[in-house]
């Protein structure tokens, strides 16, 4: 897909807003869990070691982003990745991040020598 250039300014505010949704790290967290399958807010509180309410919160934004869908069943909400894409921003970065931890490692391996 091309964009636009310059990038309009409703689609740069767009795209600040979602990173700014998923630029915290107890929401990157749990989309890392979710990947393991969907989970309640109770189950996802237990693998991340966090409280219920820091959990529902950042549920609640990510929910309100469209990055995850919630499905009530009985008293429980069961969680789930509804845009999959987020995992592609995420791969894009890490791959970023292991390219300049291994140009800093040559830089300096060069200065050791």
């Amino acid at each position: 897909m091309n964009f636009p250039h310059p990038l309009p300014e409703p689609l740069v505010d767009l795209i600040a807003e979602r990173f700014r949704v998923i630029g915290e790290p107890m929401r990157i967290r749990l989309l890392d869990a979710l990947r393991d399958g969907d989970a309640t807010v109770g189950e996802l509180t237990d693998r991340l070691g966090a409280t219920q309410q820091n959990v529902s919160k950042h549920l609640g934004v990510l929910h309100r982003a469209g990055i995850v869908g919630r499905e009530r069943q009985g008293t429980s909400a069961i969680y789930s990745i509804s845009d999959e894409s987020v995992f592609d921003l995420c791969e894009q970065v890490c791959g970023g991040l292991r390219k300049q931890a291994g140009e800093r490692d040559q830089i300096l391996s060069a200065v050791a020598s």
